[in-house]
């Protein structure tokens, strides 16, 4: 893990087409530590291992949470990135989204594929309460979007990126996203066409790896449509520490029967694209309903204890 000192910083950003990162305000978190880089598969083995915990994409659907569905579509699964044929509009995310039968962080593609060879990659297939439930067990928690936030920049404080704010300097990558035409052509990261081992890219400066791209990172705070929540707190006095705890309110409004709640991912992942989600990016932010996982989400702790000594 590595320490990130106590210090105020600039959240959000003011992108006109990513409404939902801003406004930019003024924020103050506590010295904490966090992973170096996202939780890899073989971490995620010895914990399962060592706990005999089933994933929630590997376990049996009662129909009754799902009284509107056939329950001959409910088998364990998970939602796995298919890549289209050709180009194809960019208006629907379900033509490049499959939900596959026996999909798990086991079986990244489904049955059939496996993670030999990628143990050093995130554990993806990872819904909120399978990383709930590593970071207690590992005496840990989940970061709030705040300290995620801090963490990622770097020091870097109003930079576009986690490395300063031209995408390329040197006409080097430095974080694994989509090159290439999305959905469909990619140009690949060292062989790899999905996630990438951790540490293959440069670490930002808190000696943080992978915090933008690879994969999406859950944290603990609830979805709101923009910043408005926690920085309207800050009218009478500096923003310390925000959370956002009430999971009424982060709901997906386009949803009929309103009940899953919503939590917020940061980071983006090797999915993003400059076409479609310019989403590398420590400000970026994005809902996910707890109770589903995907093959680009995964997820880092954090450990709020004191910090090196002097």
């Amino acid at each position: 893990m590595r320490w990130i000192p106590a210090g105020r910083f600039a959240m959000g950003s003011e992108i006109p087409e990513y409404p939902e990162e801003g406004p930019v305000h003024s924020v103050g978190v506590d010295g904490f530590w966090i992973d170096e880089s996202p939780v890899t598969v073989a971490q995620y083995r010895r914990f399962v291992k060592a706990t005999g915990y089933v994933t929630v994409a590997e376990r049996a659907i009662d129909p009754r949470d799902y009284p509107d569905v056939d329950p001959g579509l409910l088998v364990p699964g998970s939602l796995v990135f298919t890549p289209t044929s050709g180009p194809v509009p960019l208006t629907d995310w379900r033509t490049w989204w499959r939900y596959v039968a026996g999909a798990s962080w086991k079986h990244p593609e489904g049955p059939g594929s496996d993670t030999r060879g990628r143990e050093l990659h995130p554990v993806v297939h990872v819904c909120w309460e399978d990383v709930a439930s590593y970071a207690r067990w590992a005496g840990k928690d989940l970061p709030t979007e705040a300290e995620w936030e801090r963490a990622a920049r770097g020091g870097l404080d109003g930079a576009t990126y986690a490395w300063g704010d031209e995408k390329s300097p040197y006409g080097r990558r430095l974080a694994n996203y989509w090159e290439g035409d999305f959905p469909w052509r990619r140009v690949d990261v060292g062989g790899w066409q999905r996630t990438t081992p951790v540490r293959s890219f440069p670490p930002n400066g808190y000696g943080l790896y992978d915090v933008t791209g690879n994969v999406w990172e859950w944290t603990s705070d609830f979805y709101r449509s923009d910043h408005g929540e926690t920085a309207g707190r800050a009218c009478c006095g500096p923003q310390q520490n925000p959370r956002v705890t009430a999971p009424d309110g982060s709901q997906d409004p386009g949803d009929p029967a309103g009940r899953i709640p919503r939590r917020v991912l940061k980071g983006g992942s090797h999915l993003c694209s400059d076409d479609y989600c310019r989403r590398y990016r420590p400000a970026a932010r994005q809902a996910q309903p707890v109770e589903s996982s995907m093959s680009h989400i995964g997820f880092r702790c954090v450990l709020r204890a004191p910090g090196p000594q002097s």
